[in-house]
């Protein structure tokens, strides 16, 4: 049975309680209950020139990757872009160009900007709304600096059988800021199928389906 100690007044019963508590804390401490988690300064020093080690040596290979994304993803976007003007010109049965379109809405040789496909009734080159001409869709300017040429032409036309209208085989070339050695292509056939361009002998380099690497002008 629990006996409870009864104190003759408060003042005594304060300073053992006092004593008590200062007992169980010395206690605990030499127990290890209470750590000291912080850092010393040398330790904070030590470790802050070790991360600016990791970092100089692994700044360059992720600036190379993110820019390694950025070509695929308008690789890719340019890709779909041909796709979807050679499907229209065979599903809508019309010749469907797709160019950079100047404020006067005429092809122009400005790749870097923006691109659009309309279907092109009359085969002139330039998007007339007025005359039933529809625009299918627009890709946006690419950004960074990079470079995005096609052959030296101001437009791509697919005819109707899914075609070049050229009748010519033709590669868009895109070319990053600064890492020319990444450069990328999208090849199109006389007959209107495009390719992307892939790193064939793993150099490094994007070669074509023949094994010609891919040059930036």
């Amino acid at each position: 049975m629990l006996k409870f100690i009864s104190y003759p007044n408060k003042k005594i019963k304060s300073v053992i309680d006092k004593r008590l508590n200062k007992n169980l804390s010395s206690i605990m401490i030499r127990r290890g209950y209470f750590k000291h988690n912080g850092f010393t300064l040398i330790e904070l020093m030590v470790g802050i020139a070790v991360l600016g080690i990791i970092t100089a040596i692994a700044m360059p290979n992720l600036n190379q990757f993110l820019v390694k994304m950025r070509i695929d993803n308008e690789i890719s976007q340019i890709y779909r872009l041909v796709l979807s003007a050679r499907n229209s010109a065979i599903s809508m049965e019309r010749n469907v160009t797709l160019c950079p379109l100047n404020t006067a809405n005429t092809c122009t040789n400005t790749w870097n900007g923006e691109l659009s496909v309309f279907i092109d009734l009359d085969n002139d080159n330039i998007y007339e709304p007025a005359n039933n001409e529809v625009l299918l869709k627009v890709k946006p300017a690419i950004q960074n600096n990079d470079t995005l040429t096609y052959a030296g032409f101001s437009r791509i036309t697919f005819a109707p059988t899914g075609q070049l209208s050229a009748a010519l085989n033709s590669t868009f070339i895109y070319c990053p800021q600064g890492f020319s050695d990444l450069g990328r292509a999208v090849l199109l056939s006389a007959s209107g199928r495009a390719y992307s361009s892939s790193d064939i002998d793993n150099d490094g380099k994007d070669e074509d389906r023949n094994g010609n690497e891919i040059t930036c002008p």
